[in-house]
């Protein structure tokens, strides 16, 4: 490496950069030009906010030259321009397909395709028909801007003339189940009044409700069939785009499947509720000197809450709520055998409720040794205001009367099924006339989302603020407590059982 001095350094750069800045001056004065134009010779105008009106505007704001051809545009752009343009739809689908899978019920996930439909086809109102093909059900029509009273002045109009008729009247059901032929195509209406064969109910629903166009599309698959149809409206003669026809095409497939699940789940659950309603009692036995009053909701996956009532010789009552752990067919299964063996322990034994729930406890642990469950069993004897009861496991009882609303004190015990000798003492209480007393699972306390404590006060204070004029009802009495206690949108996977005597 040379070792140059520093000051030599220093005089060779200054010589490059005098250089340098010769070139560039050079440069200048040889483009420059020979005549000022006409524009430098005019009045400069004064600056304002500390912009200079002379100074030209860029050269891609600039207006072309008149009589000068347009430059063609690269092949490159179009291409970008191509790609921008699949992106933005792709990025729109995905974030409508996300937004339809986060719907967990079939209401849900229908007026999310009527919304997200709307602002693919660049429409306003809309309404989707659920109308599966084997006839199992359910059925349903919901709209999107249009009120209970459109949706019937609509389906006053002959099926055969509406776009979405079409639809469901020539799907191809049979052949469709087995892929032999695809599903209906989309119906574009673009000018309802311009047709001359429209019907003339259909002509006259269409300018009542202020629409003039239509685009339907189906709603089917390959393994469920037809399932239904979506209808959007426009309230001028329009029709969507091809662009517009391809993505909604593409988010009706989706939504298509989507819907065959909401829809096997939503039949579960209707057969596992009427499973749960035929194993429970059709109606409360009338005994005098009490009034009862049942109340069970059934959790999405099928529990084993129970409830009964059972009238026993000498006028007295037998009361029994309980719970098997589990859910679906098996421990609705589990729940039937434990309440039927119940009735016939307390129908033998029912004065002592302590023995009908050790003979319940060895028939558990002997039949369904991988199973628990916890239950209440109360014998009443109504014209003593008397009752005697004992739990396994299970939440106490709650008393409402005007002076007082408070638990009943139980002994502790575990549930059924996870002691080898299971024997707990009973409790003896009195409640007067008028008072209440809820019989009720721990479904009801989970569903709050709440700790068990607070979800105990919660009950409580829900229990002491039943209106005065719902205390001579027991069924007012649990309506008012669940409608209180539980969340207002249903949420909860637990089954919910609430037993309410009010003694006279």
């Amino acid at each position: 490496m040379l070792d140059i001095p520093l000051l030599v350094r220093v005089h060779v750069d200054a010589v490059t950069a005098a250089q340098i800045d010769m070139g560039v001056c050079d440069a200048i004065q040889r483009n420059a030009p020979v005549e000022e134009p006409a524009a430098m010779n005019a009045p400069h105008l004064p600056k304002v906010a500390g912009i200079d009106p002379t100074v030209p505007a860029p050269a891609h704001t600039a207006a072309p030259l008149p009589g000068l051809p347009t430059p063609p545009v690269a092949p490159g752009a179009m291409i970008q321009d191509k790609l921008a343009g699949w992106v933005s739809d792709l990025t729109t689908l995905h974030e409508l397909t996300e937004r339809l899978t986060r719907t967990g019920t079939l209401d849900d996930a229908l007026q999310e395709l009527l919304r997200a439909g709307a602002a693919l086809v660049g429409a306003r109102r809309g309404m989707v028909v659920l109308e599966p093909a084997d006839g199992l059900g359910p059925t349903t029509t919901l709209g999107l801007g249009l009120a209970h009273a459109d949706l019937g002045t609509i389906e006053t109009v002959p099926r055969s003339a509406t776009s979405y008729g079409r639809i469901l009247e020539d799907a191809p059901e049979g052949d469709l189940k087995h892929g032999v032929l695809p599903p209906p195509g989309p119906v574009a209406v673009p000018d309802l009044f311009a047709d001359e064969g429209l019907d003339p109910r259909h002509r006259e629903v269409a300018a009542r409700l202020g629409y003039a166009a239509s685009y339907a599309v189906p709603l089917a698959t390959r393994l469920a069939g037809r399932l239904g149809a979506a209808v959007w409206l426009y309230d001028e003669p329009a029709e969507p785009t091809e662009g517009r026809r391809h993505l909604v095409g593409l988010y009706g497939q989706y939504a298509s499947e989507h819907l065959a699940r909401l829809l096997e789940l939503e039949r579960g659950r209707a057969r596992l509720a009427t499973l749960t309603e035929e194993l429970l009692p059709s109606r409360l036995p009338r005994v005098p000197g009490v009034q009862l009053a049942a109340r069970h909701r059934t959790g999405p996956r099928g529990g084993g809450d129970w409830y009964d009532a059972l009238p026993l010789p000498e006028g007295a009552l037998g009361m029994a709520v309980g719970s098997v752990s589990g859910s679906g067919p098996s421990a609705l299964a589990a729940m039937g055998r434990l309440r039927a063996s119940l009735r016939a322990y307390a129908v033998m034994e029912g004065e002592d409720p302590v023995a009908v729930l050790s003979d319940l406890e060895l028939l558990l642990r002997l039949t369904e040794p991988a199973r628990s469950a916890t239950a209440l069993f109360a014998y009443a004897e109504p014209a003593q205001h008397k009752i005697v009861l004992a739990g396994a496991g299970h939440t106490p009882p709650l008393i409402v009367g005007e002076r007082r609303t408070e638990y009943v004190e139980t002994s502790l015990s575990a549930p059924l099924g996870m002691l080898a000798c299971w024997e707990a003492p009973s409790v003896e209480i009195a409640p007067e006339p008028g008072e209440t007393v809820l019989l009720y699972t721990d479904g009801l306390l989970r569903r709050t989302g709440d700790s068990m404590d607070r979800a105990f006060a919660r009950l409580h204070a829900a229990a002491a603020a039943v209106p005065r004029a719902d205390r001579s009802d027991p069924g007012a009495i649990a309506d008012h407590v669940l409608r209180t206690v539980l969340p207002e949108d249903g949420s909860g996977d637990e089954d919910v059982v609430m037993l309410a005597a009010r003694f006279e």
